[in-house]
């Protein structure tokens, strides 16, 4: 969760105006993507986002959520479930719902966004404890998507296979210190 996130949830349980604008701002939109290419109405798309921060709201003021992914993919899976349910409440088109239904597994799909987040967490810690020179040159090549040669002259290797030789190198020792934290757990 971003401090973002985090302030943003902590206003919305102080009903924070300024908190509750923001989440509308940055997330009613797609919630109203979602239900008007689904066989909805901008009613229908007001009334499952209200409904949806209703449950965050819930979540937020309990005391016990720990969000373990985007704010913005929490609020879209809730009102996806929302509006699933609704649609075969109503049964517009059972035949499509069934379909997206097996499509859209909600609780999955959060299951899977908490579990990448907790492995990025953990490939983050990794990264820290990597160390110099290794850190950088990782960054360089995956993040910053710099060739072999220009990793070579940045980090003063002769060529760029003795730069290739290193960043597989780093690469072994990220992944034993990522699989060590990993058996931790």
């Amino acid at each position: 969760m971003t401090e973002n996130d985090k302030f943003l949830l902590e206003g919305l349980a102080n009903n924070d105006k300024t908190a509750i604008e923001a989440i509308y701002k940055t997330n009613y939109t797609s919630i109203q993507s979602l239900v008007l290419n689904n066989n909805g109405d901008i009613d229908d798309a007001k009334d499952i986002f209200q409904e949806g921060i209703i449950v965050l709201y819930e979540k937020a003021i309990s005391g016990n959520f720990d969000l373990n992914c985007a704010l913005k993919t929490y609020l879209y899976s809730v009102c996806r479930h929302l509006w699933l349910k609704k649609l075969q409440h109503k049964q517009r088109y059972t035949e499509q719902i069934h379909f997206l239904g097996e499509i859209i597994q909600v609780d999955e799909e959060i299951e899977l966004h908490e579990k990448k987040n907790a492995d990025f967490t953990l490939m983050e810690k990794a990264m820290v404890k990597i160390g110099e020179p290794c850190k950088s040159l990782l960054e360089a090549y995956y993040v910053q998507k710099k060739s072999m040669q220009e990793i070579a002259a940045t980090f003063g290797y002769t060529n760029a296979d003795n730069a290739k030789t290193q960043k597989y190198k780093c690469l072994i020792r990220l992944k034993k210190l990522f699989f060590a934290q990993y058996k931790t757990l």
